[in-house]
């Protein structure tokens, strides 16, 4: 398979993206979802979520004060 970067992968292989997607070799072709999870329950007014590349991951912290994770009540991925 030849993905999106000009890159080849085996049959039945997998591997991520830089952009956090995981993606999979098969003979029908490549297929790729998001890696991670995205917080969609929160509040919004006083905190933000803030997208860690490293991790691959979200975290939900005060506007005002990013030392304070907010509480999320639902996440989507």
């Amino acid at each position: 398979c030849l993905d999106g970067e000009g890159k080849v992968h085996e049959f039945d292989s997998s591997w991520r993206t830089e952009d956090c997607d995981d993606c999979s070799c098969s003979k029908t072709g490549i297929g790729c979802c998001t890696g991670y999870m995205t917080p969609v329950d929160y509040d919004e007014e006083k905190c933000e979520s803030i997208f860690n590349k490293e991790t691959c991951s979200y975290k939900v912290v005060e506007k005002d004060d990013h030392s304070k994770e907010c509480p999320v009540h639902s996440w989507v991925g």
